[in-house]
């Protein structure tokens, strides 16, 4: 098969577009022929080298992606050769305590596809059946692939951590990445007020376009949590979904009420930064950790999409050889939702 792979981490200039072996499929696994991948900023972080992380070499990165069944491994009925699917990338061992009870992004050997073992970057990947749903008739696949992990891990942090309820504020800082487009349609779906922070006029006018009812636009407004604040009517925000990290958690702190819930979700800005333990203890703030999604969060979630209810944002499609521009678009930051490979 054809893949893009990389022998050594480092820039863009280690992927390579080059024939590797076609995986086989074990016990309760299928074959899909991939269609489409999506990207995600973790595949910069994979390529680059991220902190202890340990990959057999050469990789295939790539989390998301959509396509047929290929071949079927020993053991499986429920999928049938040419079936459509959208592959769920969070992969559980699916025998420990937490995967039994329904947690399986909690399961002790837990992986993510693409991060430890190779990913979708390539014609063929071999997955679970657990890990698989079948898309509708006409579904692009384009778009299943964009939906999966963004949606599933707003789902997760928004509905099923931080319970979010109707009529309660969310502040959403960013508004233009895979997480932040899908954490903005899934608050006003669940009939939250939804503000959205974004760095530039482009960006908070799609914010606005997926339904948030307050944009502050940060290139002009450099005291966004004052902003949020006021927007508010000086009460603070229920919950605040801030995937940046660094340079951006101290001000969520200050822009979430009494008793809010802060969701951290990622660390696209950095990981290291310093809090101010008062607003913590003072405002009686919960933080949350949430990182993507349980089976049943991606079924819920990817059923919305089938449905239209939901929708992923598109920016632009690569061919599979060009990945390693796909990458510089998605680390430039230029992107409008997400970045797909066609295979």
């Amino acid at each position: 098969m054809k893949a893009i792979l990389f022998h050594q981490h480092g820039g863009p200039e280690v992927l390579q577009y080059a024939d590797f072996p076609t995986p086989e499929p074990g016990a309760g696994q299928v074959l899909v022929r991939l269609r489409a991948a999506a990207l995600n900023r973790l595949d910069l972080w994979v390529r680059q080298g991220s902190p202890g992380i340990r990959l057999e070499l050469p990789h295939i990165p790539g989390a998301d992606g959509a396509g047929e069944v290929a071949r079927l491994g020993e053991g499986v009925m429920e999928f049938a050769v040419g079936d459509r699917v959208v592959i769920n990338p969070n992969l559980g061992c699916g025998r420990c305590d937490d995967c039994l009870a329904g947690k399986d992004n909690l399961c002790r050997t837990w992986q993510l596809l693409g991060e430890t073992v190779r990913g979708t970057y390539a014609e063929y990947v071999a997955v679970p059946t657990a890990n698989l749903l079948r898309l509708p008739d006409g579904f692009d696949y384009h778009a299943a692939a964009a939906a999966a992990l963004v949606f599933e891990t707003a789902w997760h942090s928004l509905i099923t951590r931080a319970k979010l309820q109707a009529g309660e504020t969310v502040l959403i800082v960013g508004a233009s990445g895979g997480v932040n487009t899908a954490s903005i349609q899934i608050a006003k779906l669940a009939g939250a007020r939804v503000l959205v922070v974004g760095s530039s006029p482009a960006k908070v006018a799609l914010a606005q376009s997926l339904g948030a009812d307050v944009v502050i636009d940060r290139s002009k407004e450099a005291n966004w949590s004052k902003a949020a604040f006021e927007a508010t009517g000086r009460r603070g925000t229920d919950v605040v979904v801030d995937n940046v990290g660094a340079g951006t958690m101290p001000m969520s702190l200050r822009a979430a009420r009494r008793g809010g819930r802060i969701l951290t979700v990622g660390n696209t800005g950095g990981p290291t930064f310093e809090i101010d333990n008062r607003f913590i203890f003072g405002k009686h703030l919960s933080i949350l950790g949430s990182s993507m999604g349980t089976r049943t969060d991606f079924a819920r979630v990817m059923g919305l999409v089938f449905e239209g209810r939901l929708r992923p944002v598109l920016d632009r499609q690569f061919a599979l050889q060009e990945a390693a521009a796909a990458q510089a678009r998605l680390a430039a930051g230029d992107q409008m939702g997400k970045i797909t490979l066609a295979i």
